[in-house]
């Protein structure tokens, strides 16, 4: 009798070990985590609601970060996400290939403009010509974020240094770089809280956020504002030192205009729902149009040197 309870306890066991495993499996299987930068949080939001709708049976976790930041989760962290996009195809390109990732596709734009509020000082005066003498003011603070880990922190400095040229003000960008140090935030949408409390005055944002978070913002020259690829030769003069694959490398970044990008990392726990998310990125009445509706240029281009790389039902559509 003792034999066969015994038995019967070990089946019992076995039983709630399957049955345990099975829901893991299938959480896996329907469980899709992606890395995004800071300014993709509301439309990737919007993303994540509609096509979990659309698939009832998905569950999507967002993880914001600075692009550069999210590339380091996986390089130097070894977590593992289904999705990584970042504000700067670059990021992919510098960080995560070819050891854990090889390709990518560009699938949006924006430009730089400098957000304020109404109690924002010197609102009144602020113009594209007389920015930088706004900034330098005594009476007034501005934020940025940290160039090592954000593409819109390394993106500010371009600015700084195409402004001197654009002004002729020898030395602007030493003075901008020296000035509120303080109130550098690991990503651009760190610094809305500063802004929105009134700690500080300005802030260096994408326009997209601007817009999303319903901001006064100035409109930068194109010149300045990194969203005009007619102006890339003008955009090259600019150059910024930062980390590169190891904390003590340092690496070159040339100014250009603002390419978004996306990747499937080589070790994704999830690929084909992996798949299918990026495929919705990509399709004009959903994830194209989200984008188009939080501020953002879209656009699709893959290079060619990675269509026998990219998943099969990315390649139908383009």
């Amino acid at each position: 009798m003792n034999i066969i309870t015994n038995i019967l306890k070990y089946l019992l066991i076995l039983s709630i070990i399957f049955l345990f495993s099975d829901c893991i499996h299938t959480k896996s299987n329907n469980t899709l985590t992606i890395f995004h930068a800071g300014s993709l949080s509301k439309p990737f939001n919007e993303m994540k609601d509609a096509f979990e709708k659309k698939h009832p049976d998905a569950q999507i976790l967002l993880e914001a970060a600075g692009s550069r930041e999210c590339a380091r989760k996986i390089t130097e962290l070894g977590k593992k996400c289904d999705i990584m996009a970042s504000s700067d195809y670059t990021v992919i390109e510098d960080l995560l290939m070819p050891e854990f990732a090889d390709w990518y596709i560009n699938f949006s734009g924006n430009e730089m403009c400098i957000a304020f509020t109404e109690k924002s000082r010197l609102k009144n005066q602020i113009q594209a010509n007389n920015w930088p003498d706004i900034l330098l003011n005594d009476s007034v603070s501005y934020g940025r974020s940290n160039p090592d880990l954000d593409p819109c922190g390394y993106r500010t400095i371009m600015i700084f240094d195409l402004a001197e040229q654009f002004y002729h003000k020898p030395g602007l960008q030493e003075q901008l770089l020296k000035k509120n140090q303080k109130y550098i935030r690991p990503k651009e949408v760190d610094l809305l809280s500063l802004l929105e409390s009134h700690a500080i005055d300005y802030i260096f944002i994408y326009r997209s956020v601007a817009v999303q978070h319903e901001l006064n913002f100035l409109v930068l020259p194109d010149s300045l504002n990194l969203g005009n690829p007619s102006l890339e030769d003008f955009y090259q003069t600019s150059r910024v030192k930062i980390s590169g694959k190891n904390p003590d490398d340092k690496i070159e970044k040339k100014g250009e205009a603002m390419v978004y990008a996306f990747t499937i990392p080589k070790n994704a726990p999830n690929k084909d729902m992996a798949a299918e998310f990026a495929r919705f990125i990509l399709q004009p009445n959903e994830g194209q149009k989200i984008m188009k509706d939080n501020g953002q240029a879209v656009f699709i281009d893959i290079k060619e040197n990675f269509n026998d790389k990219i998943p099969e039902n990315l390649k139908s559509d383009q």
